[in-house]
């Protein structure tokens, strides 16, 4: 017979086909197996793929292959997050309709999905802007609507002038995260959804989420913010009005030498003396209001302020404490007024030391007496209040609940939690999103639209155009309505909703796809959720993954869910970077950086398992790694070496079977390979449960390949040894078939099995077939090699010493040489120590 040669453009199409024609991955939800919800985050259809996004698809589909290979029953659906910004501006700069630009997109992303090999249950394909998907996205928002989680007000909003209306969460450094537009404030009617009554579940469920990287779950928390402390209202002098500050250090308020306001504080205004003062602060609150948060909290920016002229009094001791307004205190933390204490506030330190401004020590640390006319740097530790009044003598941990207790008994402060965590702001003036289903009516207010006339559609419009407001309010018969109330003329709500709440969902859609009738099934939810392993980039670890949680809590409180977490467990895979050619530094792949890698190309000259291979062997899946173009021929390499291994033997295993359980009765050689063979099945097995580190899983694959093409020229094999030589070829082609599968497939019909791999249990080690029933030990003398023995695994030290004396060679080198020392390194080395007969001394090498 002649041998076949490894051709993957034939091989590769072949066995897409055989999967889709077979629905190997279309999931049977009424199956008894385990179950296995995989999901990768869904993408956004805004063009081709590169080589970087593909980690994510690759990494996701081998984790699928294994988990069905083990016998569970693996759901692995795919769609696309299809609403939102890109296909706007891509709309109003290429004339073309958002729709159709994003149609297109999908069509050619899910044939680049494919292309990879990438294996999902189609049949459960969603797109958020379809109009049976984002119907129950309407849906949902009302659900929160009629709760009293969705409420609309006018509020300063952020605003990109590509953009439009933003979210906190996308805005950096004053910047717009898509379009890096400057970012403004505008005062507009928006529609926010109530995460903050949700803040404090949202943190302490974190810990029950075992199987997220921990530093997404601090990421979420410190979005989050919770800050522990309490609210104190200082008088001002002389109208007696009061400025409100919170502190988490309630026990440093005898220390407090100074109130800090931010520009954006509304107190300013009032505060402000008349005349040239009045000038000059109005002046330095729009400078120091024209840069961003970083460069005004940023470490090693200057804190600079200006006196107001006003003096407040201290609540505790009504010292007088002068008011001033600065730059380093945020209207977003607390009440946006700040109490200085310099002697235990780095920030408030150097502000007081430039302006002049007491520093007054209240908390001792042990052993030390603090002069704060001396001070170099704040002490922000613990220890025991001094110049406290009644509280000095007490530890500061202890006081800080007595003098929150004081401050309520008088009237003047209470105990109060905060966070950094805003309400989530989910309406956007843009044409590409599920319009916001409420009519506003002049007598009734808002009112939902009944559930029997969603989903509200998206009007068609011939052409887009910036105009700084809602495309939707300039279509008349869109905005014209009567009230589903009481019937009289009403006007519909010209905003969409934020994409964000589309994808905040999606993964109970998958479920039930095609139901027309419920957005999702509670039975099936309660069978499948939550979702087994999610995986996606570490960038959607507060937006996406906050909000998600955020409505599926909401969800659970309405009783329309039976669980409260959505993931049971996260993986972030890392980016691929690449030398950009812009700035020749290492960068995330991006146009833009001149640095993407186009998969077609490579799928085309080296096949997809080769990309695939490459992709999962470039270093540890939760790290970044660097795409380096030559890297890819290693693994190219190794797959024809895998084809070659077994096609030179196809017809030499033809009716051999696979070895017994024991390895007895069998050569050195035999055992040595089954030995490897099932060192390898753990190895793989278990790196693979450990993180999905399919990098090493590979090395040691090709390790045992390196070890079947050590047992000499094929030709030359006893018989003996060709069960060995099967189960070993075997398990390597099962241990790679969730890397590269394709050419796994077209292996294992070779090796006399009939398809698919998929259906094939995947290979369990035997623990007996790893114990090594002798060590071969290296023997030197004074540090110098000199001979090796072969000892009993397990042997002890005292008969592996005899061992080494009784060789014959390390005999020739001892001679009638004193021995002073016999070193034993279990299961490598002995060192026979000696003394010298030249000099009378020890010879005192070491192992080497």
């Amino acid at each position: 017979m002649e041998k076949r040669q490894y051709d993957f453009k034939a091989i590769e199409p072949k066995w897409q086909q055989y999967w889709l024609k077979n629905k190997l991955f279309e999931c049977d939800l009424e199956s008894d197996k385990p179950k296995f919800y995989s999901l990768v985050m869904f993408p956004y259809p805004s063009g081709d793929l590169h080589v970087g996004h593909g980690r994510n698809y690759i990494l996701g589909d081998a984790v699928v292959r294994y988990k069905t290979m083990q016998g569970v029953n693996v759901l692995s659906p795919m769609g696309w997050d299809a609403f939102g910004l890109p296909a706007e501006n891509a709309a109003v700069k290429n004339g073309i309709h958002p729709g159709e630009w994003t149609m297109k997109n999908i069509e050619r992303m899910r044939q680049q999905i494919m292309s990879w090999g990438a294996a999902y249950d189609w049949t459960r394909e969603v797109a958020t802007c379809h109009p049976k998907y984002y119907k129950w996205t309407q849906w949902l928002f009302l659900q929160l609507f009629n709760a009293g989680l969705a409420y609309r007000k006018r509020a300063p909003v952020n605003w990109c002038p590509v953009c439009t209306t933003l979210a906190n969460e996308e805005v950096a450094d004053g910047r717009c995260v898509r379009c890096e537009s400057e970012v403004t404030l505008r005062h507009l009617d928006q529609w926010f959804l109530k995460i903050t009554k949700y803040a404090d579940r949202l943190v302490d469920d974190l810990d029950t989420l075992e199987n997220w990287p921990e530093r997404i779950l601090l990421m979420q928390e410190n979005w989050i913010g919770r800050s522990e402390g309490a609210e104190i209202h200082f008088p001002v002098e002389p109208t007696g009005e009061s400025l409100t500050c919170f502190t988490t250090r309630p026990d440093t308020i005898y220390g407090v030498t100074f109130l800090a306001l931010a520009p954006e504080h509304p107190a300013v205004e009032k505060l402000c003396a008349k005349g040239a003062q009045r000038e000059k602060i109005r002046e330095f609150v729009e400078k120091v209001c024209e840069k961003t948060a970083e460069e005004r909290t940023g470490a090693g920016a200057e804190k600079v302020g200006v006196f107001t002229g006003k003096m407040a009094l201290n609540p505790l001791n009504e010292e007088r404490v002068p008011i001033w307004v600065t730059n380093y205190v945020l209207k977003e933390y607390g009440t946006g007024a700040v109490m200085g204490v310099p002697a235990h506030d780095q920030r408030d330190f150097e502000f007081a030391r430039k302006n002049g401004i007491p520093v007054r020590a209240v908390i001792q640390p042990p052993g030390e007496a603090l002069d704060g006319a001396t001070m170099s740097a704040a002490y922000e530790g613990d220890g025991v209040q001094v110049n406290s009044g009644e509280f000095s003598g007490l530890p500061n941990r202890f006081a800080m609940a007595k003098i929150i207790e004081a401050m309520e008994e008088r009237g003047v402060g209470s105990r109060k939690t905060t966070y950094k965590l805003h309400d989530w702001l989910i309406s956007r003036q843009r044409y590409w999103g599920a319009p916001i289903p409420i009519v506003h009516c002049p007598d009734c207010g808002p009112v939902a639209v009944p559930d029997k006339k969603l989903p509200v559609l998206l009007p068609e419009i011939t052409e887009l155009k910036p105009s700084g407001k809602s495309p939707l309010a300039m279509i008349d018969s869109f905005v014209k309505t009567t009230c589903p109330k009481c019937k009289k003329p009403a006007t519909r709500d010209t905003d969409t909703l934020a994409q964000w709440l589309c994808s905040c969902w999606y993964f109970l859609r998958y479920l039930s796809p095609r139901d027309d009738k419920r957005p999702f099934n509670v039975e099936v939810l309660d069978r499948w959720m939550p979702v087994d392993q999610y995986i996606g980039g570490a960038e959607h670890a507060v937006l996406h993954l906050l909000y998600t949680r955020f409505v599926i809590k909401a969800l659970f409180d309405l009783g329309l869910v039976n669980f409260e977490e959505p993931f049971a467990a996260l993986f972030n895979q890392g980016t691929i970077t690449k030398i950009s050619s812009m700035t020749g530094k290492l960068e995330k792949m991006s146009k833009s950086r001149g640095n993407v890698v186009p998969p077609d190309p490579l799928v085309e000259q080296y096949g997809a398992d080769t990309v695939r291979l490459y992709t999962l062997f470039i270093g540890p899946p939760e790290k970044d790694a660097e795409w380096i173009d030559d890297g890819i021929i290693g693994p190219h390499r190794f797959l024809f070496r895998l084809w070659e291994a077994v096609a030179q033997n196809v017809e030499r295993l033809e009716g051999v079977p696979l070895p017994g359980k024991s390895a007895a009765d069998t050569s050195p050689t035999v055992k040595d390979l089954r030995r490897k063979t099932h060192a390898t099945i753990k190895n793989v097995t278990d790196d693979i449960d450990g993180d999905f580190h399919f990098n090493t899983s590979i090395s040691s694959v090709m390790e045992l390949v390196n070890e079947v093409y050590g047992l000499g020229p094929f030709d030359k094999l006893d018989k003996k040894s060709l069960p060995a030589l099967r189960e070993a070829l075997e398990a390597a082609v099962l241990l790679m078939a969730p890397m590269v599968p394709h050419i796994s497939e077209e292996l294992w019909t070779m090796l006399g099995h009939e398809p698919s791999v998929l259906k094939v249990r995947w290979p369990k080690h035997n623990p007996e077939l790893l114990k090594v029933e002798a060590v071969e030990l290296v023997v030197q003398v004074n540090g110098k090699l000199r001979g090796r023995v072969n000892a009993p695994a397990g042997a002890s030290e005292d008969d592996v010493k005899k061992l080494a004396m009784a060789c014959e060679t390390v005999k020739k080198f001892l001679g009638d040489a004193r021995i002073i020392d016999t070193i034993v390194v279990p299961g490598r080395l002995v060192n026979i120590v000696t003394e010298s007969k030249d000099q009378g001394k020890t010879e005192t090498s070491e192992p080497k």
